[in-house]
């Protein structure tokens, strides 16, 4: 096996499946840590927002996304290299179950990239209506490959001294692996699900009590030094048995953040100004395709339907994903607004929108038999469900000309939207991305084009799809210079 260790602690935090509490787990560790005084680097393995805007407000810094579907493997280590660089530790949280895969390999799966990161496992468990059974299911994951290395065990939801002995005993002798934590079962769950993650931190007022919350509760039943002490033994090994120097050196560091302004770069009097339409309707955003805007040479500029009258000064907009579902009356309460957009895209503004974005720019919003007027830059209207539409990881294939990628282009993608397109204009629509993986928008094809405005149920990743920050920055700089 080769030793790809960065030379940094951390530790990746997976369970058996999806709702055995490691998010309650990555959030409460990192809290109570940065407690302490210690700088943690959170990180969320697979296209994820909701549970990494919880990480990062656990934090007090970014949170970043690590995905081998999305992203290179090289660029992957770069990444967590220099975003960990300089932290006390690095946390990642995993998704669904520590082998979960999109086929019968090891990619995509938490496996891999602990694997690939040369990190040690902590596996959190559901201990309920169960015990000597425990033992045999983490050896299991033990044995099912062993490079990877699961070092420790934290039991969740316990009922009692007795359950939680009879448990930590089993898998300490069995297992070789200490249980570094048991938490009982709590009567008041301080992190309410919304679909199938949590609620995203923007939509309550409450969020900080609730970090606050889950720190008392790893501070009290998680063995925090033993946390430490792994990921600090990890580094330790490593840095031991790999003995050649090419190994033991990090990636290269090439994240965004570490860019000179692109504005610098091509020695641009005025740097491109880019709204971000960022509220509690619309908060689904990598960090890395912010980061990356301001390193092609964009101004990022804030806007919010909820809250403004009309669009700021800007060159260009991205709308991220979201949940306008829950705040459609405000929304269509704001004409002016919608009137805005509409009136920018005629006139070719560069509009870039994903998933609740394209939602926002179609005719209307369906909601309990209710409709609700939206921006209208699409002649579609869009009802909900409630089981999802489209869920997963996305292949899409550029068939037809547009303002943000070349023709044949293959882009890779995720979506994840309870709605869909339930009533169009009656004729053909014209969209320029077939769907070679995934639902996309209507009949096997994704990505609605209007003048400048690029519109899409796919949400992209700038550090897998480098391409995507440079055209819409190219885009926001043209439609400057026409102005002038």
């Amino acid at each position: 096996m080769q030793h790809n260790n960065t030379g940094l602690p951390g530790i990746v935090i997976a369970a058996l499946r999806g709702g055995s509490g490691k998010t309650i787990f990555s959030v409460g560790t990192i809290a109570a840590l940065k407690k302490q005084g210690r700088s943690i680097a959170p990180f969320k393995k697979g296209p994820d927002y909701i549970d990494a805007g919880w990480l990062a407000m656990a934090a007090g810094r970014p949170c970043y996304n690590l995905d081998t579907f999305l992203i290179d493997r090289d660029q992957i280590r770069s990444s967590f290299h220099c975003y960990a660089n300089n932290t006390d530790l690095a946390v990642i949280e995993g998704n669904r179950g520590l082998y979960d895969t999109i086929d019968i390999s090891v990619r995509t799966s938490t496996a891999e990239l602990a694997k690939l990161l040369d990190l040690p496992v902590i596996l959190c468990i559901d201990g309920t209506k169960t015990t000597r059974t425990m033992a045999a299911v983490v050896m299991g994951c033990q044995h099912f490959d062993r490079d990877v290395k699961i070092k420790g065990v934290v039991l969740n939801r316990v009922a009692g001294p007795r359950h939680e002995k009879n448990l930590r005993q089993n898998i300490e002798h069995y297992c070789g692996v200490p249980v570094v934590g048991a938490v009982p079962k709590l009567r008041e769950a301080s992190f309410p699900e919304r679909h199938m993650g949590l609620v995203p931190t923007p939509e309550h007022d409450w969020a900080q009590e609730s970090i606050a919350t889950v720190a008392d509760v790893a501070a009290k039943y998680l063995d925090l030094d033993v946390i430490l002490a792994i990921a600090q033994d990890n580094v330790d090994q490593a840095a031991h048995v790999c003995t050649d120097a090419a190994l033991q050196a990090p990636a290269p560091c090439a994240t965004l953040k570490d860019l000179e302004s692109g504005a610098v770069q091509r020695n641009l009097a005025h740097a491109p100004r880019i709204g971000i339409i960022r509220d509690s309707a619309f908060q689904f955003y990598y960090q890395e395709n912010l980061e990356a805007l301001e390193a092609a040479g964009a101004e990022l500029v804030y806007t919010s339907p909820l809250c403004d009258k009309k669009l700021p000064d800007i060159d260009a907009l991205y709308i991220g994903g979201g949940f306008p579902e829950t705040h459609a009356q405000e929304l269509t309460g704001n004409r002016t607004y919608r009137d805005h957009i509409k009136q920018l895209a005629d006139q070719g503004l560069p509009i870039y929108a994903e998933c609740g974005g394209l939602m926002y720019l179609g005719r209307e919003l369906v909601l309990d038999q209710e409709t609700f007027p939206m921006v209208g830059v699409f002649p579609l209207t869009f009802g909900l469900f409630k089981r999802p539409q489209g869920h997963g990881y996305t292949i899409l294939q550029v068939a037809k000309a547009n303002p943000y990628y070349a023709k044949d282009v293959e882009i890779r993608g995720h979506e994840f939207h309870y709605s869909k397109v339930i009533e169009t204009p009656g004729q053909k629509l014209d969209l320029v991305f077939a769907v070679q993986r995934g639902q996309g928008l209507l009949d096997g094809k994704d990505g609605i084009c209007y003048q400048n405005v690029l519109a899409t149920y796919t949400h992209v990743h700038a550090f897998g799809t480098p391409a995507w920050a440079e055209a819409l920055v190219q885009n926001a700089i043209q439609y400057s210079a026409a102005r002038t």
